[in-house]
């Protein structure tokens, strides 16, 4: 990422940076996002519940009802019920977020989970599987395509590097819309993600390749967003050894004319130790790179699968 550029910006809740303004006058702060990550993206820090104006401390609210259209009501006082100005202040803040690249969401919370957040029966009895919180399920209505996590799930190293790919990748589609979406805007996009898309999700690669293929009598304006929701779609499943592996080799395949017997035979011993889980993803990378920089190749260096997030990051020394 050069330095003109300005930082991707992550939509958070408030909570997780910190901000004491949980029902009980807490905070939930993520050492992750507040300061491992905020020295490569501007966080915009969002907490509906007190941006609606319930008070901190708060008597705390619950899911009640059809898990698919829950009501957020008071726990004590089942009179208070801020069901509707939760899910309009997340239509206003899905209008008014619109130049970030991601939402890191607080877990199991009624106004901003993602997924499984308690929901009960009138009766006080849980429902199975639960629901969405109130507010993330109208902001994230309005940007499907958008990255979003829960803080709790980025303690996942596989999970956090599939995260912040995205969200990079979404930033990177972004420059591309700016500088104005051509055919060929759009085919070298595709074909700087070649090895990140095989590696995340290979059919998915197949059929976008098909996709572009059948381009010359399409309007890029018209099918670059379908693409771009494809791509999203593909991106989110997570790279395994086995596919990354699959990669490393295609890769590696560039080189067999420059490199030694020897150099080759070490390239392979040294992915066969990862795809065995012997060692991290990052030593094949490594010795990959260092190959390729004695023996450029303009073709592999606009692969965005060699550094698809900043190095120091180190997001894939535990993958």
């Amino acid at each position: 990422m050069s330095e003109q550029t300005a930082k991707p910006k992550i939509a958070i809740s408030a909570c997780l940076m910190g901000a004491e303004v949980r029902f009980n006058g807490g905070h939930k702060e993520s050492r992750l996002c507040s300061r491992t990550l905020t020295e490569y993206f501007d966080f915009a820090p969002v907490c509906p519940e007190v941006a609606i104006g319930l008070g901190t401390p708060r008597e705390p609210i619950r899911l009640i009802g059809d898990p698919q259209n829950p009501q957020a009501v008071g726990t004590v006082d089942r009179e208070i019920n801020v069901t509707q100005p939760l899910a309009d202040y997340g239509q206003k803040m899905a209008a008014e977020l619109n130049d970030i690249c991601g939402y890191i969401f607080m877990q199991q919370s009624p106004s901003c989970g993602l997924e499984r957040v308690k929901v009960y029966h009138t009766n006080g009895a849980p429902v199975n599987g639960g629901g969405r919180g109130i507010y993330a399920q109208a902001f994230c209505a309005q940007h499907p395509d958008l990255p979003v996590e829960e803080a709790g799930r980025l303690n996942d190293p596989v999970l956090r590097e599939n995260f912040i790919t995205r969200v990079l990748a979404y930033s990177d589609w972004q420059q591309v819309l700016t500088q104005g979406l051509t055919r060929r805007a759009l085919i070298e996009f595709h074909s700087r993600y070649k090895y990140l898309l095989m590696a995340n999700n290979p059919l998915q690669y197949k059929a976008l390749g098909k996709l572009l293929g059948n381009m010359a009598l399409s309007d890029p304006q018209e099918l670059g967003p379908r693409y771009f929701s494809e791509l999203m779609a593909a991106l989110k499943k997570c790279a395994t050894r086995g596919t990354h592996s699959n990669v490393l080799q295609h890769i590696s395949g560039y080189l067999k004319q420059a490199i030694s017997a020897e150099d080759k035979e070490e390239v392979q011993h040294v992915i066969g130790q990862y795809r065995l889980g012997i060692v991290p993803l990052v030593v094949p990378l490594t010795l990959l790179k260092h190959h390729f920089r004695q023996h450029p190749d303009p073709y592999i260096a606009q692969q965005v699968y060699l550094q698809p997030h900043p190095e120091n990051l180190s997001l894939r020394n535990a993958i």
